[in-house]
């Protein structure tokens, strides 16, 4: 939970909340196969719209840390890299649930055939 803190609640969250209705679809397919193809568009969707809005997060994210370091002036090298580490969350996660959505469709292919 610290890390959704971290990360920005509304970027982590939203991409909790992808990541939930992604594993929602994937089950939903497999219970109801004459919705495979129909499930199989929407998580592609919504795993390329959670990797575009972590990688959206992160741009935001830098921007601020960029804002606050030149109001700042100097300022260490810790304080930078625990900015960009914050800056990576939304990145990774939003990867993390793209992957788990290609995964799903993955299966839904082989599945298919």
């Amino acid at each position: 939970m610290h890390f959704f803190q971290e990360g920005g609640p509304v970027f982590m969250y939203t991409l909790l909340i992808l990541l939930l209705f992604s594993i929602g679809l994937f089950i939903q397919g497999l219970i109801k196969t004459e919705k495979l193809a129909k499930n199989k568009e929407l998580l592609s969707s919504i795993g390329l719209f959670a990797l575009v809005f972590g990688f959206l997060g992160q741009v935001l994210g830098l921007i601020s840390a960029f804002d606050a370091i030149e109001a700042m002036g100097d300022v260490s090298p810790g304080i930078l890299s625990e900015g960009l580490k914050i800056s990576f969350l939304t990145t990774g996660f939003g990867a993390f649930v793209f992957l788990m959505a290609r995964l799903g469709i993955i299966v839904f292919t082989f599945m298919k055939k």
